[in-house]
């Protein structure tokens, strides 16, 4: 389902830094996927550049692959998660997918624009998402009610709602707050393109028109919307200040460790100049 036979699971292994001989023999268990969710997400940023520079985001393996692998790009979470579901499938996972209402917003009620994974794994089914920026998880996620899991500092959590709707959280210092939900449907690369073709080209979306680059660390979260550099760290201290033009590529490439060729610096300045 994911093409994960068409992946170059040595260079995509090779870009999150997940060495077997170190790291471990690859199967699918769950010391895997785990190692490899915090791989990836450690190495590989959230970012809507090429929507933000109008250009297309194809969703075929063989693009995901020369983008986040070989150019060293990050992407969004249906790059982000189609490339997970390639690698998982490859080694044996049997993953499926999932779309979600982000509810990190507010009181807000947006259309179903997230897309992340379930994994099985011996019998128990995993929540796993790469691709929802500075507030996802490092780790996959027991899919039951109840669960709870803290993960270098950071705490997530799954409650169920009516409807068999699933919600991921996230424990802050004032208490629990709501990330996203999603329903028991099971979505399918299909779906995440009708997602993707929403989310870079609809005039609602929050990804036209402005950069957005994030990254989940261990120690301090960081994100990046448009002119606005915000660091979170475990304490729930938060830190924001003013991207001028002339530091917005040394911020992209230095904090969220995004490699981009001339046009692409270029343009970005001209786009964040405007947006000033």
């Amino acid at each position: 389902m994911w093409s994960g036979e068409e992946l170059d699971l040595d260079a995509y292994l090779a870009r999150i830094g997940y060495q077997t001989e170190r790291d471990g023999e690859l199967a699918p268990d769950l010391r895997t996927l785990t190692a490899l969710h915090r791989a990836h997400v450690r190495a590989v940023p959230f970012e809507n550049l090429d929507v933000a520079l109008g250009r297309p985001v194809p969703l075929d393996l063989k693009s995901l692959q020369a983008k986040l692998v070989e150019r060293r790009r990050g992407g969004y979470c249906y790059e982000q998660n189609s490339l997970f579901a390639a690698a998982l499938e490859r080694i044996g996972f049997t993953v499926t997918a999932r779309g979600a209402r982000n509810r990190s917003r507010g009181a807000a009620l947006p259309p179903v624009t997230h897309a992340l994974l379930v994994v099985a794994v011996e019998g128990e089914q995993w929540l796993a998402d790469v691709g929802f920026g500075w507030q996802g998880p490092l780790e996959p996620v027991p899919l039951r009610d109840g669960a709870r899991v803290e993960q270098s500092g950071w705490t997530f959590g799954i409650v169920v709602e009516d409807e068999g709707i699933h919600v991921l959280r996230s424990l802050r210092p004032q208490g629990w707050a709501d990330l996203y939900a999603f329903s028991p449907q099971t979505l399918y690369p299909g779906d995440f393109t009708v997602m993707n073709h929403y989310s870079s080209s609809h005039p609602q979306s929050r990804f036209l028109g402005q950069v957005v680059a994030q990254w989940p660390g261990e120690d301090e979260r960081r994100a990046l919307v448009r002119d606005r550099l915000s660091t979170i760290r475990t304490d729930g201290v938060v830190e924001e200040r003013v991207v001028p033009v002339d530091e917005l590529i040394a911020t992209l490439e230095g904090r969220f460790g995004i490699e981009l060729d001339d046009e692409e610096r270029m343009g970005l300045e001209r786009l964040h100049r405007a947006g000033s």
